[in-house]
């Protein structure tokens, strides 16, 4: 099998498809691996690494199958010969017109933030390696900024109180920033419409605020769903007098296809102590605070809101290790001993992965989506006179 890892054109993307660590196992196996010159610089993976691990610097675009980390712009979508696999985070739920040219150009498509969450497909769970990323650096980000000390220290000057840090979601980037905000020694409570969480966030030594919501939060696939409009009105005011007391404020949550729900009104804000910080994981799609703009850090009346979109980039060399190491995994189910491709839609993680094959969109959710798009609008009834 001939393998391509591409260098990424997304700007502000630093990760890589494939670390040399990877493609040494890769090339031990009896697979070629081309590797686009500069794939891996941004990444602190060089291309000699990449020649010492068995690599090939070449066209990566010219292989069987692509590998990248972005989905691919119009101009990276051209290269891809017809019949090629490409395995990258395609969103296939929002980006509508690159499923279809997918399809259209009859490219076997995987998404990455397809991949079942089931418990034989976790090794294979990009979601969460690179939420797990986040999660950390947005803890970072926001003690960065706070004009505190995060622990609580005893000085000749007198007692130092610990910051109080919020987080909001408890997936696993939440549980990731609740985990760093406690090292650092901050006072930690968290959030979540889903009760199952609980235990996993006082096993971290944080508080789990809980509130009757009249229902749960806990979707498919261990994914959380939109909640009703009462249930959403009372998750509001909850959060209200929490955001308040909290020095940091870590938002996580997340609806997939859907724009991040808003959690955190422009009036809170305005309630948090000056020097207060936001770190909006969710900015990419939207924000959980009213305010958030995404791709941007904001002052509002002394409370700063960091958007920043794309967090697991800033720390590439990890990001980019647990990301390949995700892609190895998933390529284990896919390539045989004899290095022939066997893509078996019997497989559970298989067929929850691929999204277009054989010239079709075979992934069920997104053929949903975009039949509701495709429908027609609805007809006006006619007066009755």
């Amino acid at each position: 099998m001939r393998i391509g890892v591409v260098r990424e054109t997304t700007p502000g993307e630093r990760r890589v498809a494939l670390v040399p660590e990877t493609v040494g196992r890769l090339t031990k196996s009896g697979n070629d691996v081309i590797v686009e010159r500069g794939a891996g610089e941004a990444s602190s993976f060089p291309d000699r690494m990449y020649t010492e691990a068995g690599a090939t610097i070449g066209d990566a675009f010219s292989c069987d199958l692509v590998l990248k980390v972005a989905r691919p712009s119009d101009d990276e979508l051209g290269r891809i010969r017809e019949g090629a696999v490409l395995i990258a985070f395609l969103q296939p739920l929002t980006n509508h017109a690159l499923v279809r040219e997918l399809a259209r150009r009859r490219v076997t498509a995987l998404s990455m933030d397809a991949i079942p969450r089931i418990t034989r497909a976790q090794p294979m769970d990009a979601l969460s390696s690179q939420a797990t990323v986040a999660g950390y650096k947005a803890v970072l980000l926001a003690a960065a900024a706070l004009p505190k000390f995060f622990p609580m220290l005893t000085t000749a000057a007198g007692t130092i109180a610990p910051a109080k840090a919020f987080i909001i979601g408890a997936g696993v980037a939440g549980l990731q920033a609740i985990a760093t905000a406690r090292r650092l020694g901050a006072v930690v409570e968290a959030f979540d419409t889903r009760p199952v969480v609980k235990e996993q966030v006082q096993s971290l030594g944080a508080k789990f605020l809980e509130v009757d919501l009249g229902e749960t939060g806990e979707g498919a696939g261990g994914y959380a769903k939109e909640l009703s409009e009462e249930a959403h009105r009372k998750e509001v005011e909850l959060l209200a007098k929490a955001v308040k007391e909290n020095d940091i404020i870590i938002t996580t949550a997340a609806i997939p296809g859907r724009p991040a729900p808003k959690l955190i009104t422009a009036d809170m804000v305005r309630s948090m102590k000056p020097g207060s910080v936001i770190v909006d994981l969710a900015a990419e799609t939207g924000g959980n605070t009213e305010l958030t703009q995404a791709g941007k850090v904001i002052d509002v009346d002394g409370v700063r809101i960091d958007g920043t979109t794309n967090i697991p980039s800033t720390m590439p060399y990890h990001a980019s290790q647990m990301y390949s190491r995700n892609i190895q995994s998933l390529l284990g189910l896919m390539i045989t001993k004899e290095g022939k491709l066997n893509l078996d839609m019997n497989d559970d993680v298989i067929k929850g992965t691929v999204i277009t094959k054989d010239g079709e969109v075979v992934h069920e959710q997104t053929k949903k989506v975009l039949a509701v798009e495709g429908a027609p609008p609805p007809r006006t009834p006619t007066a009755v006179t």
